[in-house]
């Protein structure tokens, strides 16, 4: 059984939390970490609450940083939230810096597991979770593209009036305005849905797995059920050695930064990427996402 800390007991991670005790897991200790630390023992004392009745049991309470040696993993929610109107990258400078005395101290309790990095931007914020923790970049992931790929995947099957399990498609690049759908790739029991699809309705799709997010927060000021949910499966094909192939936000060695793009995700960590051909067209797209995440980094002096 597995120790998981979650950093930030905002909406975000008391969803993620909230998953984890509705389903089958393998988390047998769950520790609350915010610096607002009535909060996160308040969200503790909540989540224990549903433990008589709730799939799954654990041990709940909130703590501290000086817990963290014996975490197999740490999820980050920490960080200043997005506002209406505010694009991720806008959120970059302050959350740095937010992040660089948070990872020092994490790593200095002896952390030596995994990193689920799911505050924004994120593919930034996990590149400097990788620099800042000396950690091997495969012990370092980023939540990436699975939750816009949910949001791909639930708008394809809506069109073809079938579920969104059924759907194999993936948004990648970076979590944000860069990002577009694989759809060179993507497929309904080994058809094509760029044949089953016109190319408006395409285009339509991939808008809305992109832009979704500011519709949300427009309207209830922050997205966390989703991203809860999507977090729980990335942290249970961990925990549980699955090998899910999943657009988790994961170094790339030949472009030097993290982002959405499938890999496979086991006990380690990132097993690898997975090679998807890319149609010229997607390469010209990709090139243009890795350019945004290069200028981010430059932006901060990293």
């Amino acid at each position: 059984m597995s120790k998981v800390m979650i950093v930030g007991t905002g909406n975000v991670g008391a969803s993620i939390a909230y998953c984890l005790i509705n389903q089958r897991t393998a988390v047998s200790e769950l520790v609350l970490t915010d610096i607002n630390k009535e909060d996160a023992e308040g969200e503790a004392m909540d989540l224990r609450d549903t433990l008589a009745v709730s799939p799954s049991y654990m041990k709940i309470r909130s703590g501290d940083y000086s817990e963290a040696g014996d975490c197999d993993v740490i999820i980050i929610t920490a960080g200043i939230p997005q506002k209406p109107g505010e694009s991720r990258m806008d959120l970059l400078k302050k959350n740095a810096a937010i992040f660089k005395d948070m990872i020092g101290e994490i790593m200095d309790n002896g952390f030596n597991g995994i990193f689920i990095v799911v505050s924004n931007p994120m593919d930034v914020l996990t590149y400097l979770t990788w620099r800042y923790s000396g950690l091997p970049a495969e012990q370092v992931i980023g939540s990436g593209t699975i939750l816009d790929s949910a949001r791909l995947r639930y708008k394809v099957a809506e069109k073809l009036g079938i579920h969104p399990k059924s759907i194999h498609a993936f948004q990648i690049g970076e979590h944000g305005d860069t990002e577009f759908a694989l759809w060179s790739s993507a497929s309904v029991a080994g058809q094509p849905i760029t044949e089953l699809l016109d190319l408006n309705t395409l285009n339509e799709i991939e808008d809305y797995a992109r832009n979704e997010a500011y519709a949300i927060i427009e309207k209830k000021g922050s997205t966390h059920y989703g991203v809860g949910a999507c977090v729980t499966t990335l942290l249970n094909s961990i925990l549980g050695d699955e090998r899910r192939i999943l657009p988790v936000s994961s170094y790339d060695d030949f472009t030097g930064v993290y982002n959405g793009f499938p890999a496979i995700v086991g006990r380690e960590g990132v097993v690898r990427r997975v090679g998807v051909h890319l149609t010229e067209e997607e390469g010209i797209k990709m090139q243009k996402s890795v350019n945004a995440l290069k200028n981010a980094i430059k932006e901060i002096g990293e």
